[in-house]
């Protein structure tokens, strides 16, 4: 049986300024990033809250969004209260009050050859519904992870802070490589051989009462919601320490879970199928997990203002007509018509 589309409720696709029709919305097969990995991305939520649909963390994602460009030297056609309106419109015009967001930019069609500076820069804004990310019984069952034998690259071989698309050909090796070895998840080693984090989220140990997470320099993205479930500990009174973490505490902690815009948060029951303390959520993850859950549905009083409301014109019940296209414009039709833009 074929798996469901994921897609099929998807009609419209935000490219270089416009809403195109789902099928219209490609690339050419000589597009740079195609060839060459030379995109940056984000993965954003929209959750149903009881106030309406909202954004979790928006400014903070786009402003990761820039960093990430800025990194790979790609000047953005648009400014990020743009790219932020952009998204909006194509919640609306989808009909979504709840749904995953993909922000891409990346170097189209151009010339040939791995110098990316004559290639012009495109951005596309994708939205879809997604569930749990590691099954839909994960936040309560817990999900059993392996320690892959891919380790991540060091920070003077790939900018890990940057959120690159040629990045994740490592992710991919190590998700594949657990999920054909029975595992839900893989965890990556940076390349000391400390523990840095899973193929698409972070991680975090309990150990007698303590959150521990491996630091930055230890080849990771540093995640939006790994920042959101530090802030949320220390709030309730916990111990976070981002520090060197062996391998072997993920054997001998007390609990383990992941982090992650898709993953949420997510407790992790079993490495290389040893427990993780007795084997299922324990009272620090699932404390955490329950605050976080409250915030994004809206019954957990917003105190930080992590959520951004969809504006009622774009809200559930309230739908603008999209600017309907045949094609999406050229980027230099694009930038005329949207006059210089820049990151804010």
């Amino acid at each position: 049986m074929a798996p469901p589309n994921p897609f099929a409720s998807v009609r419209w696709i935000w490219k270089n300024g416009e809403l195109v029709e789902f099928e219209k919305a490609t690339v050419h097969v000589l597009s740079h990033a195609l060839h060459y990995g030379s995109g940056v991305f984000e993965g954003i939520r929209c959750y149903k809250t009881r106030q309406g649909p909202a954004i979790l963390r928006l400014p903070e994602h786009l402003q990761r969004l820039a960093l990430s460009a800025k990194v790979y030297r790609m000047e953005l056609p648009f400014s990020l209260a743009e790219i932020g309106a952009a998204i909006s419109e194509t919640i609306s015009a989808n009909g979504f009050d709840s749904c995953y967001i993909r922000p891409l930019i990346f170097r189209g069609l151009g010339t040939m050859g791995v110098n990316p500076l004559r290639s012009p820069v495109e951005v596309v804004i994708a939205t879809y519904p997604w569930g749990r990310y590691l099954g839909e019984d994960a936040q309560n069952a817990g999900v059993d992870a392996c320690v892959s034998s891919w380790r991540r690259p060091s920070s003077s071989t790939l900018p890990s802070m940057a959120k690159a698309t040629g990045n994740y050909l490592n992710s991919q090796l190590i998700k594949m490589e657990a999920v054909q070895n029975g595992y839900a998840e893989g965890i990556a080693l940076d390349a000391g051989g400390y523990v840095s984090e899973g193929s698409g989220e972070n991680i975090f140990l309990v150990a007698g009462g303590t959150l521990l997470t491996p630091p930055l320099s230890a080849s990771l993205l540093p995640g939006i919601t790994r920042d959101a479930v530090i802030t949320l500990a220390r709030e309730m009174g916990y111990s976070v320490l981002e520090q060197v973490v062996p391998r072997g505490l993920l054997y001998t902690c007390d609990e383990l879970f992941f982090t992650g815009t898709a993953a949420e948060i997510t407790p992790v029951r079993s490495v290389d199928r040893q427990p993780v303390g007795a084997g299922v959520p324990g009272e620090v993850t699932r404390r955490l997990l329950a605050e976080f859950n409250g915030l994004v549905s809206g019954e957990i009083r917003d105190r930080h203002g992590w959520l951004t409301p969809l504006t009622p014109v774009t809200a559930a019940g309230s739908r603008k007509a999209p600017r309907r296209v045949e094609s999406a414009p050229t980027l230099v039709e694009a930038a005329a018509a949207a006059g210089p833009g820049a990151p804010d």
